[in-house]
Order: C-alpha cells, then structure tokens, then sequence
C-alpha cells in the first residue's frame, strides 16, 4: 500500500466519461490525489480528462490513470491494494440505455455484476474506503412519479434491471459487511460534455449543425417521454456530499421538474431561433421496445441532510448546450465533448 500522506486519494471507475471528468475536477480542486480507471484500446478516450493530466514525472501532479477492466476482478484487487483509495466512485458501466436492449448480456456483465467485482476488491484487501454507487432513475422505470429513496423499483430496460442489481448489492454489503457504501440515485444530469448518442446532446448538436448549415434534418424517437433533466457539474457535487456524511445511507438526486423530449427540443431550437418542427422527424429504430414514460425525482432528504439542490433546470441547461455546441462548429467547424472548465475550477 502506499505511504499515507495526509492527502485523500480517490479512485474512479469511468473517470474518461461526462461525470467522471466533472468529478475529478472536484475532488482535484478539493486537494485530493486521483486515480481513474481506464480500459485499454487502440486509440485514446480521454479528452474529457486531458486538461485535467500532468506528466507524473512532473512534481505536483495528482492525477494517475490505470489500465483496469470491469469485467476482470483480479485486476480490481490489485488496484485497491496498490491504490489504497479512502473513497471509491463507480460510474463506470454501459451506460446507453437503448443500446442494452441490443447488448444486455454485456451490460448485465459490466453495469452489474461489475459493481460486486469491485465491492469484493474492497472486502478482500480490507481497505477502509467508501463505496459510492452510480445508481440510476431507470431503476424506477414504471413506477409512477415523483420517485424518492421508499419508491418501488420497476425496470424498463436490462440497463434498469442491472442498476437494480448494483443498487442492492451495494445495500447488501453495506448490511454484511460494514461497508460505508451509498447509492446516489441520480436523475437524468447532461451537460455540453454528454455523449454525442444521448438524447440530449444529439439534440443540441443537430440544433447547432442545423443552424450552420451542416445538418438538414434531427431524427428522435419518442418525443412524449417526460424525464427530469439536471447540469452534471451540481450532480457530482452531491456524489462528493454523500461520502462525507457519519451514517452511510442512499439518496435520490433530481430537479424535481417535469419536462418531455419535446420540451428539450422547443427549448434548443427557440434558443437558436428556430422552429423544431421544421427539421424533427421521428425513425422508430430509435424508440425502446419497452418504454419509461415519466421519471421525476424527489431530492428532500439530500437537501434535508446536506443542503443540496438543483439551481439549473431544463431550459437553461439546454441553452448551456447549445450556446456550447454553437461555439466550437464556429471554432473547430465541428463540435467535440469538452466545453469550458467547470465552476469550481479557477
């Protein structure tokens, strides 16, 4: 294990991902030394991170990423053990829901039963670390809304019913074992850094492309789905709060607003002034073969417990995008994940 310095080190699963690039930034600006997990390939995933990295020869750099697979536990265990973290964030997973239709052996494999492999690392090494679970309002799935921490679950999707594992296993060895693990139940959180395939994002990409003339049409799936959409720099925030409570507990996390695709679609063509209606067009390859229709999240017991709330809503967040998305067509001709530094970055 590494000497201990006095500083907090923290370990991130999906550190190359929207929050997991958010995260780090917070827990960098908190003085901690990061660790993120990253999956071998060919070419490189870590744009979102890369203003983040220093050369670790460098002195005073914080940020150390590792080679590491969800699917491979031994690998886990010889992290944690080399690592030594006081605080685990798992935010790695498949994380599309559409797409686990298509791949829910793997997303059972990954989303699921990748957070026990990783439980199970803490458990064997036996380091003292807290266990943050990135639980998911898909968990809810048919349950009708407002959704808080007592609402029954009812997943729509093997992404939802992986979740729904994750979620319990994390309770089971919290309840077993003693482990100081927490799920966050986070509602839909976006941001100019979301992947290019979400919803949201693909829509705010096509308002930018189709305001500058690289784009004629946006093809959605459906526009009824209503959801609670958040800004994911204030969602990673709350994941940060949980690890700092005394008493390890779960905790859902959402604007507590109530809006449709279509909504988020009015909302970043007008800002572009534009009619939506002009350019969407519906292709129903792109709908689920079991649909959520509403998710909306009831976030009293984080505001209760460490004063958290949401402060971006909707419509602003989908302006952020679009003002995001506008900028680099008119700097790079195209538009890429990274947008500016998040605030609590001076």
């Amino acid at each position: 294990m590494p000497e201990n310095t006095g500083t907090k080190r923290a370990m991130i699963t999906g550190i190359t991902g929207q929050d997991g690039s958010y995260l780090a930034e917070l827990l960098l600006a908190k003085g901690y030394e990061v660790h993120g997990l990253i999956r071998r390939a060919s070419t490189f995933n870590t744009v979102r991170i890369d203003h983040l990295y220093h050369d670790p020869h460098e002195s005073g750099a914080k940020l150390s990423l590792h080679y590491a697979d969800l699917a491979d536990g031994s690998r886990l265990s010889s992290l944690m053990s080399e690592i030594a973290p006081d605080e685990v964030y798992h935010l790695g997973a498949q994380s599309h829901v559409r797409v686990s239709f298509d791949e829910p052996e793997y997303t059972g494999d990954i989303t699921g039963l990748g957070t026990i492999r990783l439980l199970e690392a803490i458990r064997q090494t036996e380091v003292p670390a807290r266990f943050y679970q990135a639980s998911s309002s898909e968990m809810f799935g048919a349950t009708p809304p407002p959704q808080g921490e007592d609402t029954p679950f009812y997943p729509r999707s093997p992404y939802g019913a992986a979740k729904v594992y994750s979620y319990w296993i994390a309770r089971n060895y919290r309840e077993a074992y003693g482990l100081f693990a927490v799920n966050g139940i986070l509602f839909n959180h976006e941001s100019p850094r979301r992947g290019q395939t979400f919803v949201t994002h693909k829509i705010t990409q096509a308002v930018a492309r189709i305001k500058s003339g690289l784009q004629k049409d946006l093809y959605l799936g459906n526009l009824d789905a209503r959801r609670d959409w958040g800004y994911a720099p204030e969602y990673v925030h709350a994941m940060w709060q949980m690890l700092q409570q005394d008493v390890a507990t779960d905790y859902v996390v959402g604007t507590g607003t109530d809006y449709s695709v279509e909504d988020f679609v009015r909302f970043s063509f007008e800002h572009a002034g534009l009619d939506w209606k002009d350019f969407v067009r519906t292709d129903e390859r792109y709908l689920r073969p079991t649909e959520v229709d509403s998710l909306v999240g009831d976030a009293s017991k984080a505001f209760n417990d460490f004063g958290w709330k949401a402060t971006v809503h909707p419509e602003q967040l989908a302006h952020i995008m679009v003002d995001h998305d506008l900028a680099e067509i008119a700097n790079n001709g195209h538009v890429v994940d990274v947008p500016q530094v998040a605030p609590w970055i001076s």
